[in-house]
């Protein structure tokens, strides 16, 4: 906003130092989060999910604060800086309940609907999101010029964060944390109350034995001892690196590039005027969050993780690609019908994003992460996502100044490397629990990934991988597939047939 920008003197700065300091605003809050994720796992582990995420609601509450009062009896020289702390802080919180939440939702909630519930957290985003696009249009057009313009956007900020802690009071504490202690009990109950059914259901009660055995033996381990126990094997080392790779993957998209310095963009497609570009933005807010809820609603759960990220990056490769072309052969934002299709192209890969890497990554980061090492694996994954939109939210305006189409270019051709990654590299998870996922990634990951890709098999010449419930069997009464044996009854999984197991755990 031009309100803005007089009251800390962007307006009076060259280009080059209006990128710089627009890429500080921006990047300061991600340098919060990646601190912020990282030291989630600690907290967690120590404390458990629900005080750490009441914790980073005050934290994020309070750097909302100061950036909502910001520069109020102070000089000009003194509100940049008093900025950049609140956005810090902001992010500290941010970056706690990015890392946070995943592990609890995909801990708490049974394995038929995980996807969808986890893949609720990035509806939630985009919905805060595309608030905060309408808030600014808002501002923009109904507000008199002047310094209350900007500050009721950062003041708003605030309402959900108090909704996020009033309502975080009354939810309960992750089952399986609440095992890792020995609070079997208290574990079932919450089981029992997320699913819907009985203490006493033979399922339910078979679903915390298997918990328990991810367990047994192994105490509740430190941050430092998770970070130690990732190497333990081949496909435990995997399964940790996996959350950090789709992260990384799903920043170099180019989403936050999209989502804060859209109105550069469509203002480069040939849109002119603040409240046109806040408009347009509020438009592809509004696109993400219908296209997140349609992939809850249809696909995440029925056609699989594997082939949302597929159709995801390969959409999202062809529309930036798209734009990359545009703007070098129009580099003078002309307005005109290869304008107009390049705007629906902004469109197309907000609904792209939303079918692939805006959802799923979350999904496979909370469910492919060792259960006994989920703490200290989802906060380096968190960090390192926090830590690339730092990067790209920072990179951004300058290379649009300076490279321009080559930015999307730069985004087009590292989605084309995430659509190898996911058709070889990837085996689908869908439908399998928690305790199972193990199986996937022991052996044969590249012909179980191909297997599991539309056309994959023909690459094969007809070698399949080990299908999971035969897995399970070779390991049942053996040691632990992680590396630790099981001291547990060994007699507990005969306890029923092999398939009905399967179909019933949680």
């Amino acid at each position: 906003m031009q309100s803005f920008q007089e009251y800390f003197g962007l307006d009076k700065k060259s280009p080059a130092q209006k990128a710089d300091i627009n890429g500080n605003i921006v990047a300061i809050l991600q340098a919060g989060c990646f601190f912020g994720a990282l030291g989630a796992g600690y907290i967690s582990s120590r404390w458990g999910r629900k005080p750490s995420l009441l914790a980073s609601g005050v934290i994020y509450m309070i750097g909302s604060l100061i950036q909502s009062i910001v520069g109020l009896r102070r000089s000009q020289a003194v509100a940049l800086p008093v900025l950049y702390c609140g956005r810090f802080m902001g992010g500290l919180g941010v970056g706690m309940v990015s890392a946070l939440v995943p592990s609890y939702v995909s801990e708490s909630v049974p394995r038929m609907i995980r996807g969808r519930c986890t893949g609720v957290i990035q509806l939630a985003n985009n919905v805060g999101i595309m608030l905060s696009f309408w808030v600014n249009y808002t501002s923009a057009k109904d507000i008199p010029f002047g310094e209350m313009q900007w500050r009721i956007p950062f003041i708003m900020q605030m309402i959900p964060g108090v909704f996020f802690i009033l309502a975080m009071i009354f939810q309960p504490e992750s089952p399986r944390w609440l095992v890792e202690h020995g609070q079997y009990e208290e574990a079932a109950m919450v089981l029992a109350r997320n699913s819907g059914t009985d203490i006493d259901d033979p399922a339910l009660v078979q679903t915390v034995e298997d918990i328990k055995l991810e367990f047994v033996g192994k105490k509740p381990l430190s941050i430092l001892q998770q970070i130690r126990r990732m190497g333990d094997s081949q496909h435990v080392a995997l399964r940790c690196f996996i959350p950090s790779l789709v992260m990384f993957f799903q920043q170099w998209t180019g989403t936050n590039a999209v989502n804060y310095f859209s109105p550069q963009i469509f203002e480069s497609l040939g849109i002119k005027g603040t409240t046109a570009t806040l408009f347009a933005t509020g438009v592809y807010g509004a696109v993400k969050v219908v296209s997140v809820g349609a992939v809850l609603a249809f696909a995440i759960e029925g056609i699989g993780r594997k082939k949302c990220l597929l159709l995801g990056s390969i959409g999202q490769a062809v529309t930036m690609l798209w734009l990359g072309g545009y703007s070098g052969v129009y580099p003078d934002n002309i307005q005109g019908v290869m304008s107009y299709v390049s705007i629906v192209a902004v469109y197309l890969y907000a609904v792209f994003y939303s079918i692939g890497w805006g959802t799923i990554s979350w999904v496979v980061a909370g469910e492919v992460a060792p259960n006994h090492l989920r703490s200290a694996t989802l906060s380096f994954s968190t960090g390192v996502n926090w830590l690339f939109a730092f990067t790209v939210s920072k990179l951004t305006p300058i290379l649009l100044d300076r490279i321009k189409n080559g930015t999307f270019l730069v985004f087009g051709s590292c989605c084309l490397v995430m659509v190898i990654w996911s058709y070889v590299c990837f085996p689908e998870t869908s439908g399998y629990a928690l305790e199972d996922m193990k199986y996937l990634f022991e052996q044969d990951v590249v012909i179980r990934s191909l297997q599991d890709a539309p056309g994959g098999k023909m690459f094969l010449w007809g070698r399949r991988a080990v299908p999971v419930v035969l897995l399970k069997d070779r390991v049942d009464g053996e040691d632990d597939p992680d590396g630790e044996a099981n001291d547990y009854d060994s007699d507990l999984d005969s306890r029923q047939p092999l398939l009905i197991r399967a179909a019933t755990s949680v």
